[in-house]
């Protein structure tokens, strides 16, 4: 699979989600790069690690994580937002991002995770 050895960061408050986003990742030969459940750490990661992807919740205990993609944004990394959401609310600087709405399969993460991979833009995939 094109995803073996990809650095991923999840950025993801509910810590169930986030262990379950983290077995979809490794079963798809992913490496996760680093968790966050806050926005300052999820920020700070976001940063300074070497990554290749990131799967980000946007609502994060109250907070949104739309500091963290624009970030990511800055550095060329790719990302993904999961949430319950779908694309309402996302600001025009971030309308490109691919969305996978929660609750997904790991076979639907990884599909929006090839896709932003690849370069794909505005999508939400169900």
């Amino acid at each position: 699979m094109v995803l073996t050895g990809t650095r991923v960061l999840v950025v993801e408050d509910d810590a169930l989600i986030s262990m379950l986003v983290e077995t979809f990742l490794q079963r798809m030969g992913c490496v996760v790069a680093a968790t966050a459940s806050r926005l300052d750490d999820a920020v700070g990661k976001a940063r300074t690690l070497p990554l290749d992807l990131a799967v980000l919740d946007i609502n994060l205990a109250g907070e949104l994580s739309y500091p963290v993609a624009e970030v990511l944004q800055q550095r060329w990394i790719p990302f993904v937002f999961a949430t319950g959401y779908g694309t309402a609310g996302v600001p025009e600087s971030l309308n490109k991002a691919i969305v996978v709405p929660k609750p997904f399969r790991g076979e639907q993460l990884a599909t929006a995770l090839l896709a932003a991979q690849a370069g794909g833009t505005g999508e939400s995939l169900s």
